[in-house]
């Protein structure tokens, strides 16, 4: 069987490493060259987009922001999942904001911008401080502002018109402005559903974030008191978009209650820790769910981190030495601040886990890997 992944980053790489053992050949589209290449040796292949749809049995996304005749071209073939509405949705917070309406799933309040009355209506009912994010094209906190005073409205507008005006008719660009939560930690749910309506939920992650991209993420915590509404949330809103692959939705825990931030319709950062920690990754259950295989078995094996490794030349071999280390390298040119890869550690409880982030502080620095020494600290 022939899976065709829409994008040929990381995320590509690790569902073409999951499919094998299956019995699954993985190809990508790369979206910036519009080549075909093999997502682990880049391999180009003479074979056009077409073609590669016509050979697929079945198409799928690493990303959310997929030109839209590319997206028409393979919904049109039928062999797409999780399907044309859960990409669109996922790359625009205007719709992830109306699916959440229907669905009753909560979220902070907020209004959708695109003049300026709306802004200063906005700091009217919702209050200040505001968050202000692009409802297309943002992601690790880029097309963001923080609107804390009146004084600033002018300013932070002139760069939201510039995006607002920078759009077209056929792909229109606005901008929402949320209440600011004072939240009490970040969590994220990842699940996957089949095509028959199946559902398989790992459980919950909790996230450390640091400017607006996602450094650590922890498994293993007992979180019953959260957990069935994350699950609900989850459940809702896979079914209204008859989602097929791995789904994850990110939440803001506040005092108990938890609020949407975001939802990414395809595998996830902060889900990386199932390669380790789970029985079955979130990566081969999204190959399963989108090749109509049985889904995996989505149980936490033990307590595990995953440390993202933003700018860095590479992974130190040190890390190795502790036990239960797993280091995933994506191959990626270096740019500062991007991802390149990322390492998963384990222990058989939350105590051992924060020894073992506790001995990785010695050869992951503080300043290139924030969270880890706090990490092992709370776990100690």
């Amino acid at each position: 069987m022939t899976i065709l992944i829409l994008g040929a980053g990381q995320l590509a790489r690790m569902m073409s490493l999951a499919g094998a053992p299956l019995n699954l050949n993985v190809v990508a589209y790369d979206v910036g060259s519009q080549q075909i290449v093999h997502p682990l040796t880049n391999q180009v292949y003479a074979t056009t987009l077409e073609q590669a749809i016509d050979d697929a049995d079945a198409i799928t996304a690493e990303f959310e922001h997929i030109p839209d005749d590319v997206l028409t071209l393979c919904c049109n073939s039928n062999k797409f999942y999780p399907g044309k509405q859960a990409i669109k949705t996922g790359g625009d917070r205007s719709l992830e904001k109306a699916l959440l309406d229907k669905t009753e799933v909560a979220c902070a309040p907020y209004q959708l911008i695109t003049e300026k009355a709306h802004l200063e209506q906005a700091v009217k009912t919702l209050g200040k401080p505001l968050v202000i994010k692009t409802c297309q094209a943002g992601y690790d906190g880029k097309g963001q502002w923080r609107l804390k005073s009146d004084d600033e409205i002018n300013t932070i507008w002139a760069e939201m018109a510039d995006f607002i005006a920078s759009g077209t008719e056929q792909a229109p660009h606005t901008i929402i402005a949320e209440k600011m939560i004072p939240f009490d930690r970040e969590v994220s749910i990842i699940g996957a559903r089949d095509k028959e309506g199946n559902v398989a939920i790992y459980p919950l992650t909790e996230n450390q974030h640091t400017n607006g991209v996602l450094t650590l993420s922890l498994a293993g915590k007992d979180n019953s008191l959260v957990e069935s509404q994350a699950t609900s949330a989850f459940t809702r809103i896979a079914n209204e978009l008859n989602y097929v692959g791995v789904l994850a939705i990110e939440f803001f825990d506040v005092q108990g209650t938890l609020l949407v931030n975001e939802i990414a319709p395809r595998v996830h950062n902060s889900g990386h820790w199932t390669q380790q920690g789970a029985h079955c990754s979130q990566f081969e259950n999204h190959m399963r769910a989108v090749a109509g295989l049985p889904l995996g078995n989505t149980q936490i094996k033990q307590p595990t981190a995953m440390i993202n490794v933003l700018g860095q030349e590479k992974i130190p071999n040190e890390v190795l030495k502790t036990a239960d280390v797993t280091s995933h390298w994506y191959g990626k040119g270096v740019k500062p601040g991007r991802k390149m890869g990322h390492i998963n550690v384990s222990g058989e409880s939350l105590q051992q886990l924060g020894n073992r982030l506790a001995e990785l502080t010695s050869c992951l620095p503080e300043q290139d890997y924030p969270g880890v020494l706090a990490t092992s600290k709370s776990l100690l």
